[in-house]
Parts: C-alpha cells; structure tokens; sequence
C-alpha cells in the first residue's frame, strides 16, 4: 500500500509538470544537447520534482503506455469521490432533525439500546449489560450489576430497595456515536432475525411473523402492584412487555416449548388446586398417618433470581431429555439462539431512566414462565428422588411447592436446609405442620384422615360481576356454575360443603343475583354432572366422587378455515340477537356451501365511562 501511494504521488507530479511549458522546452532541450549532465556534488539541493521527472522519463514507452491509462482512471476515480462527497454532505445537513426526531422515539431509543449491548454468541450470555438513559442529545450507558450504585433490585421489590443515586456514567453523543472500549456490540431484533432467515435457520413466513412493525414498537415500563395478603405489603415487580420488540419471538417460544415442558414434568407439576385433590385422595388411602407432615415451600423471586445463563441452558437440557432434534421445524440450535436473544434484550423505563435487566427475565414476557419452570424441573431431580423413596408426595406450581411426608419434623427442617445449598440462586422459605393452604386448597391433617377445603386469603372480597351489568347472561351463569363445581370438588364433607355454598350465596346476593336465579343455578350444576337426585348426608361422597371423576372437557382447538367469528356490541336490546342470526343464516345459507363455515358470534362491551376516561395506547 505504501509503494502504491508513492507511485500515485510520482504521478500527480508528472502530471503537474507535463502541463508547465517553460519545463516542457527544458526537456525538449536536455534531448538535444546531450553535454548537459546534472552534478550531484553540488552543495546545492535539486529540486526533488526535477529528480522525480529524470527517473521517471527513464521508463519504456510500453510504461508510460500503461501510465496514461492509470492517470485516465485515478482521474475518474476522482470524479467519482467529488460526487460521493457531495452526497455525503447533504445527507449530514439533514442529520440533527433525523437525530431529534430519534430521541422523541422511545422505538428508536430502543434499536439504539440494542445495538449497544454484548454479543450475543452462546459462550457470553452471561456477562453484565450496560443499559442506557437518554438525557438531552446524549446516551448515558449505566451498568446495572450489583458493583454499581444506580440499581433497582427486583428480587425484593419494595420502595425503599430502589437506589437511584448518581453514578459515573460512560456517554455517548449521538452526532457521533463511537462504541465505547469496554462495551460490545450485539444486533437489534431485526437485525438478528434477518441473519438467521439469511442462514436458512427459519422459513420466509416464520420470519414474517416474528417480524416487528417499528411505528408500533414502544419502550416497556416498570410499574409494581402491592401484594396485599402478605405482612408488610411487598411489592412485585412487573415489566408491560405487550409492545416489546421481542415479545413476538417470545410468544412464539412459549408455544412451542411449554406443551413440551408440561410433558417432561406431567409427574411432578400441578396446575390447579383440583389436580391436588385428586393426587391427595389417591396418596391417603395408602400413606396418611396421625403423624403425617403437609409443607407448603415457596421459592423467593423466582423469574429473577433465575440466572440467563443457567435458564437457557435448562431450555437446551429439557429438548435433550426429550430426544428431539427439531420442534415445529426449527432445530434446537437455532430455538436456543432465539431464546438466549430474548432473555438478553429485556429493557424498561422507570422514573425517567432506561435500564436492561441483567438478572432473571422479565415478568411480562412469555418466555421467562416456561424458562424458570425447566430450570426449577431439574434443580428439584433430587429432592423428588428422596421424597418419592420415602413415601412422601410431591408437586410444584411455579415456585409454590407442596409435599407430605411421614418424617419427624425436626428431619424435615434439617433436609429444607440442605436443600438450600443445591443451588445458590434457589432459596426456599417453608411452612410445616398438620394443616397447609396451596394456591385455592385449605388442606388438614385430622387424626390421619384427609380433609379439604376452599382457601380464600385474607385479602379476599365478595365482589364478582354485578348481575346488573351489560353482559351476556351466560357469563353470569358460568360464575355460578365454576364456583359451586369448585366447592363440589374441594369440601371433603357435606357440612363444609353446606358452609361453602351459603358463602357463596351471600355473596351472589351483595352483587345483586336473585335469589330465585342463584337457586336455578345451583340445580343445573347437577343436572350437567348427570346427579339427578338431592344431596344429603349420606350420599354426599358418594356423588362428591362422581363429580371428581368426570371427564373434564378439553379444549378444543378453533380451525380458522372452518370457523367464523362474528363480533357484536353486547346490549340489553341484542339479547335475542344470536337466535335470530343463527335463523337468518341457515335460512339463507342451509344449501349453500357456505354452510359448511361454523359462524361463531362474540360479543364486545359497551364503553362504560371508565373506557371512555382511560386513554391507552
């Protein structure tokens, strides 16, 4: 390169020389009169062009040949740079409007949050991400692990856990946005997605659905909601992901793999108070004693104390145990990748600042449910081995984790603390004795005979969709229907079902249910379980058992070229609005091949005045 730039400076000056003519006729007559020489031994210093031009006219005519040619295009190359430069200077006038415009947009905030963050190759997942908080025309980059003092710890979410003092935060201008040294650089969601579409890891229309539209894309918030049933009002963290730019490809994911891990842990996981019962009734018949232990574990801020790392990582164990090498056309390679850009691109404003979650996932996004479960599955191997190997029954919901063992007390207390130390990110807080409440189930422990029951916390008020509100009438019906099924299923014996079922009467009634329709209801919960005979107390758990052993319906799955939805705004006057429609239409369309589309009709509120106050985006 530098014998190229001194041959195109030997050049320019040959140029310059050729267009001089008082140099021309000296030439002409150094050709002439061969007696002229030029003495080196003169202190005199010659010209360095003169010397240039007498090496250079040494060359063959086949090289000035070749060097015309070279001259003619540097010269068009010339020409070419001028245009370029001249493009470039417009494009720069119209910069500081594009940049204003920029910093008003929290979506374009976000692309240049994203562009600032690690790498996102496998083997530095977990390194600590700088986050960003825009102030004026300058970018702020803050580092949000526990060395730094700008912080909001998630784990223990209360108002006085939130230090915002003042960092030393590394700047970035955005006129002239230089990375700094001790950050690395990563893609936006769109960049990403359209290097793995390039890498044939995805298909065109996968692509398209995992597309973001940027008009759309908003920076998400933090807000918290108190939790009230519990001493002190703690607060829990939540992240309103709805518009995040990854919350598509998370979604996605979430469908995917949670099918998936509902197989893996169909043994050792429950999704309702219901599945317990059931569990409950089949592990007493055998193992219930007067001494018998129940325990309720909770296990503190799951989502994020759940290392990215480790939790993605989790993903990848759960396909491996599953054997499978593809899941709905994607390989496990590129499905991690996905899942490892999710759990990594997690920001949010709070207070005016912007920050990126360097710890666990966001509560708001899909994904973060079924990586903490995977993670859970196969942190809890062990203690579910030594539970079963004991006798003992165990099942989790997330991070509530119910078991019952006929071990002493003091044994189980010390196994709780060795559990403990499986995993530093895992710390589990317990509850024993004869009596537990898991999720809505009151469960006891009497003299070694099961019973169950309907647990409300103290938190709990009477209040359900008021009978005179603008619904359909058989949204009011279900309430009816599922609350009393529950109390069917729940109470152990007749007296508490008697009990749970005035409560719930009384509360209808706050909320203005007829006694007449409440009564009607009631009835029809039997009729559908097919009981046509009254309840007492000798033939209570006899029908109590029957109503457990029904099938539960499944849900079935809508096929969108076979269905039609029909929307309507519900009032008073449509009530007999979907009799006469399904009339009209197999009036009309009964012959017609038309016919074969189900026209289902949906029904949307009326805007009451808090829709009308509230503005949303």
């Amino acid at each position: 390169m530098a014998r190229e730039r001194k041959q195109n400076s030997t050049f320019n000056e040959i140029d310059k020389l050729l267009a001089d003519e008082e140099f021309c006729r000296a030439v002409e007559a150094l050709n002439d009169d061969a007696d002229i020489t030029v003495h080196s031994s003169t202190q005199t210093t010659p010209d360095p062009l003169n010397t240039a031009f007498i090496e250079e006219t040494n060359l063959n005519e086949h090289q000035q040949s070749n060097l015309s040619q070279q001259q003619s295009s540097l010269s068009q190359q010339h020409s070419n740079l001028s245009e370029q430069q001249s493009s470039l200077s417009e494009q720069q006038k119209s910069l500081p409007q594009q940049q204003s415009q920029t910093i008003n947009d929290a979506s374009a905030i976000l692309r240049e949050l994203a562009e600032i963050t690690t790498e996102y190759e496998y083997e530095r997942i977990d390194q600590p991400l700088p986050t960003t908080t825009a102030a004026g025309n300058l970018v702020e980059i803050v580092d949000l692990s526990p060395s730094t003092s700008r912080t909001i710890d998630l784990r223990t979410p209360t108002p006085t856990t939130i230090d915002l003092s003042t960092p030393a935060p590394i700047t970035i201008d955005l006129d002239s946005p230089q990375i700094p040294s001790n950050t690395n650089t990563t893609d936006s969601p769109t960049s990403f997605k359209s290097k793995i579409i390039l890498s044939k890891r995805i298909t065109q229309k996968q692509y398209e659905t995992l597309c973001i539209n940027s008009n759309e894309v908003e920076l998400v918030h933090l807000y918290y909601l108190p939790k009230a049933h519990k001493p002190g009002t703690p607060l829990r963290p939540i992240i309103s992901g709805l518009k995040h730019p990854t919350i598509k490809i998370s979604k996605f994911l979430d469908e995917l793999l949670r099918p998936l891990f509902d197989k893996m842990a169909l043994k050792s996981t429950v999704t309702s108070g219901f599945e317990l019962v059931k569990q409950l009734q089949e592990w007493s018949k055998d193992n219930m004693r007067q001494e018998t232990l129940l325990c309720t574990i909770d296990v503190a801020d799951l989502y994020t104390m759940v290392p990215q790392t480790e939790g993605v990582l989790s993903l990848k164990k759960m396909l491996d145990h599953l054997k499978l090498k593809q899941v709905g056309g994607l390989k496990i390679e590129t499905i991690i990748r996905l899942s490892r850009f999710v759990m990594q691109n997690s920001y949010f404003s709070y207070e005016g600042q912007y920050y990126h979650q360097i710890r666990g996932g966001a509560m708001g996004s899909p994904l973060t449910l079924t990586v903490a479960n995977c993670y859970m599955f196969f942190y809890e191997q062990q203690i579910i081995k030594q539970i079963n190997n004991s006798g003992g029954l165990y099942f989790r919901y997330i991070d509530d984790i119910f078991l019952a063992i006929n071990w002493p007390a003091r044994h189980l207390f010390k196994q709780i603390d060795r559990w403990n130390h499986f995993d530093k990110n895992i710390k589990l807080s317990e509850n024993i004795g004869s009596t537990a409440d898991f999720l809505d189930l009151h469960i006891e422990n009497q003299d070694g005979k099961l019973f169950t029951t309907v647990f409300q916390k103290p938190s709990y008020e009477p209040y359900y969709l008021p009978f005179n509100s603008v619904h359909p009438i058989h949204m009011k019906k279900n309430i009816i229907f599922t609350m009393l099924l529950r109390a069917f299923r729940y109470c152990s014996t007749f007296q508490e079902y008697l009990n749970e079922r005035e409560k719930l009467r009384m509360a209808l009634l706050l909320n203005r249910y007829p006694n007449k329709f409440i009564e009607k209801q009631f009835e029809n919960v039997l009729l559908k379980c097919n009981i046509n005979q009254s309840l007492n107390v000798n033939n209570y758990d006899l029908i109590r058992q029957k109503i457990i052993d029904s099938p539960i319906k499944e849900k079935i799955p809508v096929d969108y070229g076979k269905v039609m939805f029909v929307h309507f705004t519900y009032c008073l006057s449509m009530k007999t609005f979907p009799k006469k429609f399904h009339a009209l239409w197999s009036k009309y369309f009964g012959e017609s091949p038309i016919n074969e589309v189900l026209p289902i009709l949906s029904t949307r509120n009326v805007k009451n005045l808090q829709r009308q106050l509230t503005c949303t985006r």
